[in-house]
């Protein structure tokens, strides 16, 4: 099950092996979904939740880079500029968390300083429930997955 960021082979697909599947098919579908972006093998049980994260998860990255760039649109900046920054923004941080082996909220931590900025708006996306919506997203559509999928 890709998802579509694939279309520029960014894609994060997850496989799940039936006991049927020889190695070398294995080796062929990797190397297939590997073409347009990342692998994971995951139990077949788990691809509701998969749906649920990696399958819905692009929209709910397009909804937070389109808030970003309202919100900088809304202290002045022009649009192009604020979509720019926002997508880009989300990118390298993205890359970031891949490339470096180092725990989001470590990250999240080193960009938070005492008194600051980033501290003042995280306390913001933290009253408005922001982590509990996305928890609630993915769950929402697991949910969903399995109900279509019967």
């Amino acid at each position: 099950m890709p998802n579509i960021p694939a279309l520029v082979r960014e894609g994060m697909t997850a496989l799940a092996l039936g006991s049927a599947v020889s190695e070398d098919d294995s080796r062929l579908a990797r190397t297939v979904f590997e073409a347009v972006g990342r692998v994971v093998l995951v139990e077949e049980r788990l691809m509701d939740a998969v749906t649920g994260l990696s399958g819905s998860g692009p929209a709910y990255v397009f909804q937070a880079i389109e808030a970003l760039a309202d919100g900088g649109v809304m202290m002045g900046l022009p649009r192009q500029t604020a979509e720019l920054l926002a997508a880009q923004t989300v990118l390298g941080s993205a890359r970031l968390v891949l490339e470096s082996g180092v725990h989001p909220a470590q990250l999240k931590d080193r960009v938070a300083s005492p008194g600051g900025t980033t501290i003042a708006g995280l306390h913001q996306l933290e009253q408005g429930g922001f982590r509990a919506a996305l928890m609630a997203a993915v769950e929402a559509a697991t949910t969903r997955s399995k109900e279509l999928g019967h």
